[in-house]
């Protein structure tokens, strides 16, 4: 019995270190555009866009488990085929420090590490909150939401509709938190193109676990938000 137990505190322990591993974002170059693959909490994006053209592709991700060395999970959002949405798919995995081979969109190209899923910010955020009039205004869990991924430097929002299929928006790239500042460098913003290659900073601060994000939006618009980890 105690040999059994130790077996299976061993695979919890592999799986959690192999886990661990693939944290963070990853990046690769296609001929004409770029893709981030995000990967935190549980979940997953790629997104693909062209920076000199200012240009958003596509994006897909969803939820993300690991066992055996694959990568399974169900499709939340998928851009370029909304049908997808609600389907199951797995991934076989081969992994270095800095590499990572995972078949994203049946494209067979390797993944180069970005960064890690360290830092104070990083992780898979549901808004919960936003202030409107001077109050706050709770947002209820549900199946349309918008989510943020964020690794240690690269971050994604995606609005979405996760029974219907629907997608609203999504736009992300680089950011920074330090000393009270939440710095945004938007890299794809499948909205409004113009936006890419503007930087917007906000207060942030992190109480009892939920990250507080208050300032003005890119239009000018004063905002208040509360976003909590899944």
């Amino acid at each position: 019995m105690k040999s059994l137990i130790v077996i299976v505190v061993l695979m919890i322990l592999q799986t959690n270190s192999f886990s661990q591993s693939i944290q963070g974002a990853w990046k690769r170059d296609l001929d004409t555009a770029i893709q981030y693959m995000t990967i935190v909490d549980n979940y997953f994006s790629v997104a693909t866009f062209n920076v000199s053209e200012k240009r958003f592709i596509r994006s897909r991700g969803g939820t993300a488990m690991f066992k055996e060395g694959k990568m399974n999970g169900k499709i939340e959002f998928n851009t370029a085929d909304k049908e997808e949405v609600g389907s199951d798919y797995s991934y076989e995995i081969k992994s270095t420090a800095n590499s990572l081979m995972l078949p994203a969109e049946n494209i067979s190209l390797e993944w180069q590490k970005n960064d890690d899923a360290s830092g104070g910010l990083s992780g898979n955020w549901r808004i919960i909150g936003r202030e409107q009039e001077g109050k706050m205004i709770p947002m209820k869990p549900g199946a349309r939401k918008t989510i943020k991924i964020l690794s240690a430097t690269h971050f994604q929002w995606i609005a979405i509709n996760t029974d219907t299929g629907e997608f609203f928006g999504t736009g992300g790239g680089e950011y920074s938190f330090k000393d009270g500042k939440y710095t945004e460098n938007i890299q794809f913003f499948s909205r409004d193109p113009q936006r890419v290659g503007a930087s917007l900073s906000f207060n942030a601060e992190l109480k009892d676990g939920d990250w507080h994000h208050s300032g003005l939006s890119s239009k000018g618009d004063r905002i208040y938000e509360v976003w909590s980890r899944k």
